[in-house]
């Protein structure tokens, strides 16, 4: 693997410690603001629809510099919004600094895979995605659960204040180790918008938002379900981080190693097994033990969906998969906002710090029934391609025999 991976996983590394440590410091956070845990959700749910937006913008306004200086960009609109989240005085101005930090972050994971795809040969794409994203996986098992307990320790701004220097790190990481790249010529956003008329594009979005959901809507409410539910103390609520992040990290590399061999196979597997898993938490939610293994096990089957996804999409976009590449990225983090949502609502409603499980189960095997049909669409459209070319080709050697060419089809 080229070494401007390094470069790229070392900004996933910050990006991901930023998006997920909020879980572990979230009762921290409402305390200090005098506000309610569901009302603290918000900056998950806020964070989330900060990508949702982001992402696509400002892909598209990117189209403007090359890839490397866009990915340097981004790194610096990260470092901001850390730094006014450390400082910000109240709950509304450490929203916001969580939305600009958001807004890089679709964008920065969107050119990153292409870039990484770029980097390698086709049949090494999956594993190359996996490679950077494998910074976002091991900021789970090392920099979430030790900005937890930075946060426990000495105070939750402290946490983003270290984050916004990891920031720092990987934008001298992307300036130092990532090649030159040229920015895309010609009618860029014109071919890259058309990849969205493929209804394998918005299938496989489609399944992002809902199977990666279903992993936010059990985590963001990790602490204090597992604080007031399971009888943990709160300090072991960094361990249980760090269990999270192993199975983030293994499910990484099993998504990478076999979504270039059987992907939607991977994916019946890993949705379902989510599903069920989640579905599980819930019973066992209370048991010590059962509840930590359960958390290792939606680690690993949500992140394994991650690889197989975004290598979907940037196959099904074909030529052009910037765009679709971050807006999938943005899709992983709608998901993430209306789990938080959906989360938050029920245990508003007074079903239970255990109520967010039933929701990532039912996203869960919601996104695999939408596996199930992309499959079907997929094995019928070679045949209704063949069908289509045989009659073409009839007609013309009918019409006329001595110009009768063949149809190609294309699959």
């Amino acid at each position: 693997m080229p070494l401007a991976l390094l470069a790229l996983a070392i900004g996933a590394f910050g990006i991901g410690t930023t998006e997920f440590v909020i879980m572990g410091v979230l009762p921290q956070v409402a305390g200090d603001f005098g506000v309610s845990i569901p009302t603290a959700g918000l900056l998950v749910t806020g964070y989330a629809l900060g990508v949702v937006v982001g992402a696509p913008v400002l892909t598209v306004l990117g189209n403007k510099v090359s890839r490397k200086r866009m990915l340097m960009l981004l790194m610096g609109l990260f470092v901001v919004g850390n730094l006014v989240s450390a400082l910000a005085p109240s709950f509304g101005l450490m929203l916001t600094g969580r939305v600009v930090a958001s807004l890089a972050h679709g964008s920065f994971f969107g050119i990153g895979s292409v870039v990484a795809a770029g980097l390698v040969a086709p049949e090494k794409k999956a594993g190359a995605i996996a490679t950077m994203f494998t910074g976002l996986t091991v900021a789970n098992i090392v920099g979430v659960p030790l900005g937890t307990y930075i946060g426990q320790a000495a105070g939750w701004r402290v946490t983003f204040a270290i984050v916004a220097a990891l920031g720092v790190v990987g934008l001298l990481g992307i300036a130092r180790l990532v090649p030159a790249m040229p920015r895309p010529e010609g009618a860029w956003l014109r071919r890259e918008v058309t990849a969205f008329r493929n209804p394998q594009v918005l299938l496989a979005m489609a399944m992002t938002v809902l199977g990666f959901g279903g992993v936010f809507a059990a985590i963001t409410y990790i602490a204090p379900m597992m604080t007031e539910v399971a009888g943990y103390s709160e300090g072991a609520v960094t361990w249980l981080l760090v269990l999270f992040g192993v199975g983030m990290f293994a499910g990484n590399l099993i998504g990478g190693r076999f979504a270039d061999r059987a992907l939607m196979p991977l994916l019946y597997v890993t949705l379902g097994g989510l599903a069920t898993v989640l579905g599980v938490f819930t019973l066992v939610a209370g048991n010590k033990v059962l509840a930590a293994v359960a958390i290792l096990l939606i680690g690993a089957l949500g992140f394994a969906t991650v690889p197989p996804l975004q290598k979907r999409v940037l196959d099904q976009a074909h030529g052009a998969p910037t765009l679709a590449s971050a807006v999938n990225i943005g899709a992983f983090n709608l998901g993430n906002a209306l789990a938080a949502w959906l989360g938050g609502l029920v245990i508003a409603r007074g079903l239970g710090l255990t109520a967010p499980n039933w929701v990532g189960a039912a996203l869960a095997a919601a996104a695999l029934g939408l596996a199930f049909w992309s499959a079907a669409l997929e094995r019928r459209a070679p045949a209704t391609a063949t069908t289509t070319a045989t009659a073409s080709a009839t007609t013309t050697t009918t019409g006329d025999a001595e110009n009768a060419v063949p149809v190609p089809v294309h699959h």
